[in-house]
């Protein structure tokens, strides 16, 4: 009778666990729940492998060697001849010349774009979510379950990145797309004024929840109000018409190199290029971008600080400077950046793998996918690491697993292919 009492219990046990597997499967409610069951995976995982809270720091020998390295390329430049196109060496305290914003007319003290609908996000949605918002703000018909699947095919996917927000906009609607750095309090009430609302790109720390940590997050700026110095915006996460104060707002924008996203009709290109000035220009944006790190690199301490150095790193990797970039990485990461800065921001394993620094792409790669695996970029460049270290079958699986986790992600293709392995 016994036996058969715990026969009886078990059975039912793995009945209720079936069906709560099968319930937990319905779209509805996995929205609801994925992010609770993520966030005790997480927690779970911290608990059994714990890691720190901060990206490795680079080593200090290297550093010497870099900044040597720095010195003697500029020697070099400067000792050139006239018909020697010169190495651009951005080093601290040297500022570049910056064409200056032509002066704009007022804007109202405050504005507030509508219509609009809010769309809360799903499961690690908030960038499909906040393009899906701006995308409807001009028309469009899609949600964000259209955008994801293009975006973000695997659920799991932790981040999609500002290029790929670009190009799914431009690829699946009729609008132009600005994708751009070093953004202002003025830029974006000069846009907003125009009727053009902004996508922008920042940290986050969810109140109440510090213990989650720091991360990423797009929010799509709607209005302003210079009387209670607060930004308007519909959050996938916040809901809709959250408030945010300009000087939260540019210490979070900061951690991204104040990057934003505009999406406009095209017969209004002309307009947003007008007000933008030469910020429209992809090449003089990252010129102000330069300009805009390297003074607050001058001028800032503590983790602003950290983020101005970063930044530094990400202007010169847009601007093919490697070298230069991984000094600047190298600094930021010594002054202490959040663990989870690599799944939103990937210039560090471009500045280290085109300075040939392979090494330390693979430990930085392999230090991010250890706390998380959902990154194709990172499984990417580990790939491309253990390839130039001699590793070609290790890259091959890290290639593979870039795949598993974004189907058709084409930089990971495209190395199989080269390879002639059948994906």
């Amino acid at each position: 009778m016994k036996l058969r009492r715990v026969f009886t219990v078990a059975l039912i046990a793995i009945i209720l666990i079936e069906t709560a597997l099968l319930v937990y499967q319905i779209p509805a409610v996995n929205d609801r729940l994925a992010w609770r069951v993520d966030e005790f995976r997480g927690q779970l995982r911290s608990f059994f492998f714990p890691h720190p809270d901060t990206i490795a720091t680079a080593d200090p020998v290297r550093m010497a060697i870099m900044q040597g390295t720095l010195t003697a390329a500029k020697d070099l430049a400067e000792a050139s001849t006239p018909t020697v196109t010169p190495l651009l060496i951005q080093t601290e305290g040297e500022l570049p010349t910056v064409t200056p914003t032509p002066s704009r007319a007022p804007v109202p003290a405050s504005v507030t774009l509508a219509p609009f609908r809010h769309e809360p996000q799903g499961y690690n949605n908030c960038g499909p979510a906040s393009l899906s918002m701006l995308l409807n703000f001009w028309g469009w018909d899609g949600d964000q379950t259209r955008a994801a699947r293009v975006l973000k095919p695997n659920k799991e996917d932790k981040n999609v990145m500002p290029y790929e927000m670009e190009r799914y906009a431009l690829e699946n609607s009729p609008y132009g797309v600005y994708n751009r750095m070093a953004g202002t309090l003025d830029d974006l009430r000069q846009m907003v004024a125009a009727g053009f609302p902004v996508l922008v790109e920042k940290g986050l720390i969810v109140p109440g929840r510090t213990d989650l940590g720091w991360m990423g997050h797009y929010t799509l700026v709607m209005g302003y109000d210079d009387t209670t110095r607060t930004i308007l915006t519909q959050d996938s996460y916040h809901g809709p018409d959250f408030t945010v104060d300009y000087d939260s707002l540019l210490y979070d924008w900061r951690a991204f190199n104040y990057i934003y996203i505009v999406v406009f009709p095209r017969e209004r290109e002309s307009e947003l290029a007008g007000i933008l000035g030469p910020n429209a220009d992809a090449a003089l944006n990252s010129l102000a971008a330069l300009d805009l790190a390297q003074r607050e690199s001058l001028t800032l301490s503590g983790e602003p600080l950290a983020y101005a150095y970063f930044n530094l790193g990400t202007v010169h990797v847009a601007r093919k400077e490697y070298v230069d970039a991984a000094f600047a990485y190298d600094m930021a990461r010594n002054m202490g950046l959040p663990y989870r800065f690599l799944w939103y921001q990937t210039g560090p394993y471009f500045a280290y793998y085109y300075s040939g620094q392979y090494q330390v792409v693979k430990d930085l790669a392999s230090a991010t996918l250890y706390v998380q695996e959902n990154l194709e970029e990172s499984w990417y460049w580990r790939g491309m690491a253990r390839y130039q270290l001699g590793d070609r079958q290790g890259a091959i699986d890290d290639w593979r697993e870039a795949l598993v986790r974004h189907p058709g992600f084409a930089p990971a293709l495209e190395q199989l292919t080269q390879l002639g392995e059948v994906v």
